[in-house]
């Protein structure tokens, strides 16, 4: 199955790079660009009604009781004045969209590129589900540089597009050179799920490599987890789909597992690295906490990841 559909998602406030590294993806392959373009809001808090919380004393004394009420007055003004400057934050926002949403569909009409240009503004709580909708309906989800780096939106749009699917995401750090059609793939395998799924989802271009090592780190022969021989299982399924793949059986030598498929991804001049995401539980800490160091740390290489 080849990638028909895939989709990039941006902030209102970041640069055209992004979405200029999806759309030379999708040339590379003939695919089709959807582009998101969100713009995560402030809190918007109500106010509580005017005795909210203030006791009613029957002895209280008039001018005990003027003065409540001129604080409460107060605190009621601040409160319209602080959703006032809300509510002109959203439509500052909305014409940022706007304005976002054209400069994108110019910039995809001058290269002649199937696409459609979509917007949302939802709060933080919501933006996974904004996400998840578009994403369900693509082949593959691209994390450009500027999205990886954004503190309000990176996490929320990875556990969408990632976590909320079932359909891979291509992270592309700041540096990387992204292509679909890579001639050196590095596969890290670890017999789980999320690992066997990488593979399956990167086939498309897996296929048309001219090189695929299958990294297994720190390998333990057993009947249940990664069998009596680690990896030999999952290279006679590549095979089938007329994957030439070798096997690597690198050693830890008490390093992180991240840490030696990155060098051994460097010292084979690797295009990109295919890679399972891990589990539900641990999908925020494993791709914020260590791939993210990862990435940040080592020399830029596009991750392809799967749940």
């Amino acid at each position: 199955m080849a990638f028909k559909t895939v989709l990039s998602v941006t902030g209102a406030d970041h640069s055209d790079q992004d979405v200029r590294i999806a759309a030379s993806l999708c040339a590379e392959v003939d695919a089709h660009l959807s582009v998101l373009i969100i713009s995560p809001p402030p809190l918007l808090m109500s106010p509580p009604p005017l005795c909210d919380g203030v006791p009613v004393w029957p002895e209280q004394r008039a001018l005990d009781r003027l003065e409540k009420r001129s604080w409460q007055i107060g605190s009621y003004m601040d409160r319209l004045e602080k959703q006032s400057w809300q509510i002109e934050r959203f439509s500052h926002d909305m014409e940022r969209l706007q304005k976002r949403s054209r400069e994108t569909r110019t910039l995809l009409r001058g290269r002649r590129l199937s696409h459609d240009v979509d917007t949302d503004y939802g709060d933080q709580s919501s933006i996974g589900d904004v996400v998840r909708q578009p994403a369900l309906c693509a082949d593959l989800t691209i994390v450009g540089p500027a999205l990886l780096n954004d503190d309000n939106l990176g996490r929320l749009v990875i556990n969408g597009s990632l976590s909320e699917t079932g359909k891979p995401v291509l992270v592309v750090p700041k540096g990387a050179v992204a292509t679909l059609k890579p001639r050196r793939v590095l596969v890290g395998w670890n017999s789980r799920g999320e690992a066997s799924r990488a593979v399956r989802e990167a086939l498309p271009f897996l296929s048309g490599a001219e090189e695929v090592r299958l990294a297994v780190v720190g390998p333990e022969a057993s009947c249940n987890g990664n069998g009596p021989e680690p990896g030999a299982g999952i290279v006679a399924y590549l095979a089938r789909h007329g994957v030439q793949v070798a096997i690597y059986r690198l050693p830890s030598a008490g390093q992180s597992v991240a840490t030696v498929l990155a060098q051994h991804a460097i010292d084979t001049s690797a295009d990109m690295i295919v890679m399972g995401a891990y589990g539900h539980r641990r999908l925020r800490d494993r791709i914020f906490g260590g791939v993210t160091r990862w990435i940040v740390d080592k020399p830029p290489l596009p991750l392809f990841l799967a749940l």
